[in-house]
């Protein structure tokens, strides 16, 4: 593309108008192809630029940007668009449909714009103004750039040369009051603004260091200070600034911003906050000290300062006298997108039409500015470059550092100085930097195939359009960063919520594994370290597909696992994209039958091993997890193939890692101190119940609480000596660990003293001085302890002592229940002790139901089943085995009540064959 810019006969600096050095023609006036200066003209000519544009496809982008800067240069940013999308149309067909050179001139008069382009195939049809008929349809390509001239343009035509064919359009500036940046319409007196009779707008100039520096007498008026008592005073000190930690701009971040605007409160002398609407500038001294200026109103004066909102108009004839032309929209076009990535990839467009390059990108600075990130591209394969990272220092000199602009003539001449375009084609490039308040915010850069495309100049129009923008990319990272941290504390409390809901480690594994896929990764993989001599152990996987899960596993474990490094932060893992890499080839070479096998005996694994390739040939990072200064797993996430993690998606999870690893090592412990806790309680328990001739036995134990598996009460069945057997049912006072202690040394001692043959109260005198020997720890017991001698003719002989304990009934074969001892005191109170024992000898076929109290005192509000309730039950028991009766009596408890019982409950029954 070759240009010529003549305005008012002087060739201007090339930066002023955005275009190359112009390639000046001698004669314009005597071209053939255009005699623009032949012509009268209803306005004088003010400046004119030409360009030559050669029939390629990328000519098109070229033509409009060069149209986009000459009119922007001259100011007329309302008709730009207009001008853009005709030019584009009529360019199209020259250069694509009739495949010839495109000139294009524009030319600026006092009432608009004239654009005139012209091709080099005189031949082609062209449609008669006027004749709807000949015009085509919209849908064909072939004349829509006429129907376009002759919908938007003020006036336009069509001329020849025996060369040439030539259409031209005019475009007409709308009026506009001189000076009027905003207007709005006129309003009943009842709908304006509400004001104070006097409307006051305090200005304050605050330093370079935050400090009032002038306060006018507005100011002292509205908050009651004087000057000379707030200057020099930070203006932190007065303000009441809506900040949320973390979530938006304080103050002094806010004084800092070149334009700032919006609500506060000052204090005032009277220790009140008033509301103020505030604008804010910032400016610098003739000796280049910068200092902010706050224009102050109150809130609900807030019309008097607030900039009306701008309303973006796609009509040219209709624009509002309040469109913006404000440098941003300049280069960035109207309406701006309103989100940062459709921002960024609007940037790198308009960058790559700007220098007629054949690609583009722009990376943004992580936060400690050491690395920049990919996050738009075109031209490039930006699938595999999206947020991939390079450092800001690249390498030694100005040109290895992206701090600084840049222009590479050759890359073949320095291979990997810019390691983006490694294997793309690229050959020239130009990069410069974004920066907002002199820190480092981004990277822009533009490439071509070409060598030597790109000089200093274009370096200077690229940083220029780079300066237009930084501020608004910048604002636009920011306000997603604020969503993006928002998002990630809900998500952090909602996954805090879940680890602690549960206690369980496989539970906890996987509750691990689904909040971070697919939310942070495509699939994740946790390792765990039994203790510190043991090696890292793959305990769980888990990815978006399920079909890939075992896949991943079978991989992972044929590697070794990561190092299990206490250092915070993730790290990059490159070995399992690399056993992946090694296997999709291995399998592809057995396809082919390289490695002399049968191709049909591997042909079913080469599917699900490349697909498993591909799941884990991204990015991989390692996380640590680290509980009371010990690593005690790794948290592994990874992306496919040439996918990586953006820096925020890594802070998350290594915000989560840090729950996590809580939740997982208080699991462990846990699950430790439970497996201890049923061992101890399980060594409380009696073994298995004695087999006792002629004589059924059966026993329900229920502990009450979560995880008891021994408490208040206890039951023991033993023998004693040759036939004669030891039988015991008691209960401690209250439940849980403490009553079990007593359980477990009540057992035993029974056991023991019954062995060495002391009578039943002789037993439980010892026991009862035993249970008071435990001082604080002693509690209350009640007891019933019996001995059992079977006879030849089929009964049974007991001894029987019920101490404090409820009564055990007897059961006899026509149904009668009887209590089968008295009642005497309980242990664990008295010192001194007179029991005694009784005899009662049990039939053929009957029964001696021993309980708790936890069967006699279930209740149901005010109802309890009681010793009349379980007689009751017991009666229809005639005829049951030990076993059926025992489960009756159960089945009785459970449905007496709808709650879940409270207390724990012991049942022994014994019945006489």
């Amino acid at each position: 593309m070759t240009t010529g810019l003549i305005p008012g006969g002087q060739t201007p600096d090339p930066r002023s108008s955005g275009t190359r050095p112009p390639h000046q023609r001698g004669d314009l006036t005597g071209r053939g192809a255009l005699h623009v200066d032949d012509r009268p003209r209803s306005s004088v000519i003010t400046a004119r630029a030409a360009a030559s544009f050669e029939p390629v496809g990328r000519s098109v982008a070229t033509a409009r940007a060069f149209v986009r800067d000459t009119l922007q240069g001259w100011g007329f940013a309302d008709i730009v668009d207009d001008a853009v999308v005709l030019t584009s149309e009529l360019v199209t067909n020259a250069v694509v449909h009739a495949g010839t050179h495109a000139d294009v001139l524009c030319l600026r008069s006092d009432g608009g714009v004239r654009i005139e382009v012209a091709d080099r195939y005189p031949e082609r049809e062209i449609p008669l103004q006027g004749s709807p008929a000949t015009m085509g349809s919209p849908d064909r390509e072939g004349g829509r750039g006429l129907q376009l001239c002759a919908a938007i343009a003020a006036r336009w035509g069509v001329e020849y040369t025996p060369t040439h064919k030539q259409v031209w359009f005019q475009l007409e500036l709308p009026d506009r009051p001189v000076g009027t940046r905003a207007a709005g319409p006129s309003l009943p007196a009842d709908l304006l603004p509400l004001a104070d009779s006097r409307v006051r707008v305090a200005v304050v100039q605050i330093d370079r260091v935050g400090a009032v520096s002038a306060w006018n007498e507005d100011a002292e008026e509205m908050f009651g200070y004087p000057a000379d008592q707030v200057t020099g005073k930070p203006l932190t000190d007065l303000a009441a600034w809506p900040h949320t930690p973390g979530t938006s701009t304080g103050i002094a971040e806010a004084l800092q911003l070149s334009r700032w605007e919006g609500s506060y409160g000052i204090r005032g002398a009277d220790g009140r906050v008033t509301p103020v609407y505030a604008s804010h500038l910032r400016v610098r001294d003739t000796d280049g000290e910068p200092s902010t200026v706050c224009l102050l109103v109150r809130d609900h004066e807030r019309a008097v300062l607030q900039t009306p909102s701008r309303v973006p108009s796609t009509d040219s004839a209709t624009a509002s006298d309040g469109q913006s032309t404000d440098p941003f929209e300049v280069f960035i076009g109207s309406p701006a997108p309103d989100d940062l990535d459709g921002l960024l990839q609007r940037t790198v467009e308009r960058a790559r039409d700007m220098l007629d390059g054949d690609s583009a990108f722009l990376l943004l600075a992580t936060d400690d500015e050491t690395e920049l990130e990919v996050r738009a591209s075109t031209g490039l394969p930006s699938a595999r470059q999206r947020f991939a990272r390079v450092p800001v220092e690249a390498g030694p000199g100005r040109y290895g550092s992206a701090r600084m602009p840049a222009v590479h003539e050759d890359l073949l001449a320095v291979p990997g100085a810019v390691p983006l375009l490694n294997g793309t084609g690229m050959r020239s490039v130009v990069t410069v930097p974004l920066k907002v308040e002199g820190r480092l915010t981004g990277s822009l850069g533009v490439a071509a195939e070409a060598h030597g495309r790109y000089s200093n100049e274009e370096a200077l129009r690229l940083q220029f359009a780079a300066d237009r923008i930084a501020l608004a990319v910048e604002s636009a990272r920011l306000g997603e960063l604020e969503r993006l941290r928002r998002g990630s504390l809900s998500f952090l409390v909602e996954a805090s919520d879940l680890l602690a809901g549960t206690l369980d480690r496989d539970q906890t594994l996987a509750l691990m594994a689904q909040m971070t896929v697919p939310t942070l990764a495509t699939w994740c993989a946790v390792y765990t370290i039994a203790d510190q001599a043991s090696d890292p152990y793959l305990s769980y996987v888990l990815h978006e597909d399920e079909e890939l899960i075992d896949g991943i596993k079978s991989l992972l474990s044929k590697i070794a696992p990561p190092d299990p490094v206490p250092t915070p932060g993730a790290r990059v893992w490159a070995a399992p994209a690399a056993a992946a890499h090694d296997a999709a080839l291995r399998s592809s070479m057995r396809s082919l039958g390289l490695t002399g096998g049968p191709t049909h005996q591997v042909a079913s694994g080469i599917g699900p091993t490349l697909a498993t390739a591909s799941a884990v040939g991204g990015e991989t990072v390692v996380l640590p997890l680290v509980a009371r200064n010990r690593v005690i797993g790794m948290l592994t996430l990874g992306k496919p193939t040439d996918e990586h993690f953006r820096q925020e998606i890594l802070e998350l999870a290594e915000d989560l890692s840090r729950r996590a690893a809580l939740a997982l090592d208080n699991a462990r412990l846990y699950s430790e101190r439970t497996a201890i806790s049923q061992a101890l309680q399980r060594s409380l328990l009696p073994p298995e119940t004695p087999k006792i001739d002629g004589v059924e036995v059966e026993v329900i134990y229920r502990a009450a609480g979560e995880g008891n598996e021994v408490g208040g009460d206890f039951y023991d069945v033993f023998p004693i000596s040759e036939g004669v057997y030891g039988f015991a049912i008691g209960d401690v006072c209250g439940t849980g660990p403490n009553a079990a202690a007593v359980t477990g040394l009540a057992r035993h001692a029974l056991r023991l003293l019954a062995r060495e043959g002391l009578s039943g109260p002789a037993v439980l005198e010892r026991l009862n001085s035993a249970i008071l020997d435990e001082g604080a720890r002693s509690r209350f017991l009640t007891l019933l302890y019996g001995e059992m001698r079977p006879h030849e003719d089929g009964s049974a002989e007991l001894k029987v002592v019920c101490a404090g304990h409820p009564l055990p009934l007897r059961l006899r074969q026509d149904g009668t229940v009887e209590p089968a001892a008295e009642p005497q005191p309980l242990l664990g109170v008295m010192e001194d002790l007179e029991l005694y024992e009784q005899t009662v000898t049990l039939d053929p076929g009957d029964v001696l139901l021993c309980v708790t109290d936890g069967v006699t005192e279930r209740r149901e509000g005010t109802r309890m089943l009681g010793d009349d309730g379980l007689a009751d039950v017991l009666t229809t028991c005639t005829g049951l085995t030990a076993g059926a009766v025992a489960a009756r009596i159960m089945r009785a408890v459970e449905r007496f009540a709808s709650d879940a019982p409270s207390d724990d409950m012991a049942i022994l029954a014994m019945r006489v064959a």
